[in-house]
């Protein structure tokens, strides 16, 4: 996240994003009141124009507002920390002073990003919801409170995400030992091997798979009526 804020600080310095619209979706969270807000969308017209310190009578001139009434507009912008006033030395050593509208851009970034973090949050959450419900439509009942805390550690303290979880459900399913002491063998068995994701867990399945089916056609055994069964892992077996 640190990294996206800074790529997104070095394009609004680029002048590769439009931070109009990001400005204006949020600059009310900031509690920005919305002459400071117009203040500020001059500045950055100004500092466009080359202007990097306009007075507050340069300002007056472009809004209908007093002097005074900008003057107070700026302190109170400096002490909420969205501007700041710092000197530079142009290429003839000549110092000078600038309004740096930084502070106010990273504040703005974080928002946004802290937006973006909170959905992911609310995404699995409601990921997380859907695990539990599809837990009890297999098992065809509701979930005890041991049970739920049960898959609650395999989120928080095991680490493991709602989709492996998932996964090792229906390897359950498919293994016909449905229980949650299953499930629970196939995720330690998972944790030993590296399994992070879905696809991690689906080739470690299948490869099982493949090892354990005949080489070469075998004559029938059985009547023609029975069914062929694939042969699935059997977690809850102690295996180097």
């Amino acid at each position: 996240m640190t990294n996206e804020a800074d790529r997104l600080r070095i394009w609004i310095e680029q002048g590769n994003v439009t931070i109009s619209q990001l400005f204006f979706k949020f600059y009310k969270e900031l509690g920005i009141q919305d002459l400071d807000a117009m203040l500020i969308m001059h500045l950055t017209a100004f500092h466009e124009d080359g202007n990097k310190f306009p007075t507050p009578t340069d300002i007056a001139n472009r809004m209908q507002l007093t002097e005074d009434e900008i003057a107070s507009s700026l302190q109170r912008l400096m002490q909420k920390g969205f501007i700041e006033i710092i000197q530079k030395v142009d290429e003839l050593g000549v110092l000078f002073e600038t309004f740096n509208l930084q502070p106010l851009w990273a504040r703005l970034v974080d928002c946004m990003t802290e937006k973006k973090a909170k959905k992911v949050e609310v995404t699995s959450k409601l990921k997380e919801g859907e695990l539990f419900n599809l837990f009890e439509q297999e098992f065809g009942r509701f979930l005890s409170p041991m049970e739920t805390e049960t898959i609650s550690m395999w989120l928080d303290q095991d680490g493991h995400s709602p989709e492996v979880i998932r996964k090792a459900l229906i390897e359950a399913v498919l293994s016909q030992k449905l229980s949650l002491r299953y499930v629970d063998r196939i995720l330690f068995e998972w944790k030993k091997k590296n399994v992070k994701t879905p696809q991690d867990a689906e080739k470690l399945a299948q490869n099982f798979r493949q090892n354990t089916l005949p080489t070469r056609p075998q004559p029938p055994q059985v009547e023609p009526q029975q069914t062929k069964k694939v042969p699935f892992y059997n977690w809850l077996e102690e295996r180097e």
